[in-house]
């Protein structure tokens, strides 16, 4: 079985991340979305609330793919949450030439650590280059609509949230 880890903070899960997801999913037959809790960050939604949304938005996604689709909290390093799954992937999104140079120092310092596991890079599709959680966080927050960049469900809880 092909393990793949997607690691991301998803605050909250965009459509972005869940094009990537479902091209991830013909890779690797479960795919691990790793939900960093990092605290630095200052998530609006709670890690329990990630996590919940995650397993909601690619319930659909997993019948459609074939593929498991399970959430996965982490506060460790990403090469020990991929050993911790299993994982022989670590997928990673990206939206614009800017997200490399990060990625790319990235790869470099897992490889050191295990040069058993490898770097996926999935460019996101055209319509979803420029969507960024943060970016739908701060459309919100100022009452401009974010449907073309999170499903319904998702939008629901940004409003909710953001009142």
């Amino acid at each position: 079985m092909r393990i793949g880890l997607y690691p991301g903070t998803f605050d909250p899960i965009t459509l972005g991340h869940a094009d990537i997801i479902r091209r991830a999913c013909s890779l690797v037959d479960r795919l691990v979305i790793g939900v960093a809790i990092n605290r630095d960050k200052g998530p609006l939604f709670t890690l329990e609330e990630r996590t919940d949304m995650i397993e909601a938005e690619c319930a659909k996604i997993s019948r459609e793919t074939g593929c498991e689709i399970v959430a996965h909290p982490f506060e460790n390093l990403l090469i020990h949450c991929a050993r911790d799954v299993g994982a022989s992937v670590i997928i990673r999104g990206l939206r614009a030439v800017a997200d490399f140079e990060y990625e790319y120092q990235m790869v470099g310092m897992n490889r050191a650590m295990d040069d058993s596991i490898e770097t996926v890079f999935l460019m996101a599709e055209a319509e979803h280059q420029a969507i960024a959680s943060k970016l739908v966080k701060e459309i919100a927050r100022l009452g401009g609509d974010v449907s073309t960049f999170v499903t319904p469900s998702v939008k629901a809880a940004l409003i909710d949230r953001l009142g």
